[in-house]
């Protein structure tokens, strides 16, 4: 076929090349110009954050993307994977995907995710430091009880777990809470659940995404959670999925 192109059209290869090269370069050009329109956000965020603007990065390999610190102390465009894990079942229950290097401010919305999946609000939520926003304490306070570790303070004379002047009723009643043994040791479930699922999904090659975009990734993430779910099913109840046909 090649030869008989070479005979019919010895200029072809040349331009399918060439435009090949063309599509390349228009595509980077869009994906530049996506980046660029994301650094003004990623600026309020660094602003937010208390640090200068200029330290804003973009992704060009992915605009929605966000410039990442990762383990390694590099900085690579990443995402930011959300899973609500039930503790008695190891069951993912949500899934949330953001471009937001921090946890802070994912707590409320979860919770919201799950009363309108469930028509229910989880009674308790287990939760790491990076979540413990005094906002999303307070919000939740009515009816959500939260169990996060509580920040360790400059003066390490100072008992983290007495309130501060400035908290709120539902902030002291937090800090008090995760002082007394019965918090910790119901925080305690949290390794063997949320830690256990996360663990799980990275040993499973759940640790990059090989597509683009909130969205794409995000479905990536539920494939994930529905799979994970059904091994689930087969391991509390074996008998229920031998019978299915």
């Amino acid at each position: 076929m090649l030869k008989r192109e070479v005979n019919d059209d010895p200029d072809a290869t040349n331009r399918r090349q060439q435009a090949a090269r063309e599509r390349a370069a228009r595509e980077r050009e869009q994906r530049i110009a996506a980046a660029l329109a994301q650094l003004p956000r990623v600026e309020k965020v660094k602003k937010a954050q208390g640090k200068p603007a200029e330290s804003a990065r973009v992704s060009t390999t992915d605009a929605e993307a966000a410039v990442m610190k990762m383990a390694d102390g590099g900085f690579w465009p990443a995402l930011n994977a959300q899973l609500a894990t039930d503790t008695a079942s190891q069951v993912i229950v949500g899934v949330e995907l953001t471009n937001s290097g921090s946890d802070l401010g994912q707590l409320v919305p979860m919770v919201e995710q799950l009363r309108e999946r469930y028509k229910q609000t989880p009674q308790e939520m287990l939760v790491d430091g990076g979540f413990a926003k005094r906002e999303a304490i307070e919000k939740l306070a009515t009816s959500t009880t939260v169990y996060a570790p509580v920040q360790q303070p400059k003066n390490s004379t100072r008992d983290p777990h007495e309130p501060l002047p400035t908290d709120s009723e539902a902030v002291a009643a937090w800090r008090q809470r995760m002082g007394t043994e019965e918090a910790k040791t119901i925080y305690k479930e949290r390794a063997a659940t949320a830690e256990c699922v996360n663990a799980i999904a990275r040993n499973r090659g759940l640790q990059r995404f090989s597509v683009r975009g909130l969205d794409k990734a995000r479905s990536v993430l539920l494939w994930y959670a529905l799979v994970h779910n059904l091994m689930r099913m087969v391991e509390l109840a074996p008998g229920l999925v031998g019978g299915l046909s």
